[in-house]
């Protein structure tokens, strides 16, 4: 369940720091009753960007194999060899 907390909760740093950390998902910062801010952990984030990044490349391959723009794996391997003088 998202965690809502009011901008004058960001005073007690320790505690919202230990939140962060507890939930382990963004926190949504409220100013005068609406959305203003979002924190989370640095361990969160560095989540949140990893699964974004494979996702996107998962959409990319995606596209490539609706594409047609696939090869054989033997063929895929024989070209790495040659570049690279396997």
């Amino acid at each position: 369940m998202p965690q809502i907390r009011p901008i004058r909760d960001l005073k007690n740093t320790t505690e919202i720091s230990n939140l962060c950390h507890e939930v382990r998902e963004p926190i949504f910062i409220t100013k005068n009753g609406y959305g203003d801010m979002v924190i989370m952990s640095m361990e969160t984030f560095e989540k949140s960007n990893f699964l974004n990044n494979l996702y996107d490349k998962l959409a990319i391959a995606e596209a490539d194999l609706k594409a047609g723009r696939v090869s054989d794996i033997d063929v895929a391997i024989s070209d790495i060899r040659k570049q690279y003088d396997l």
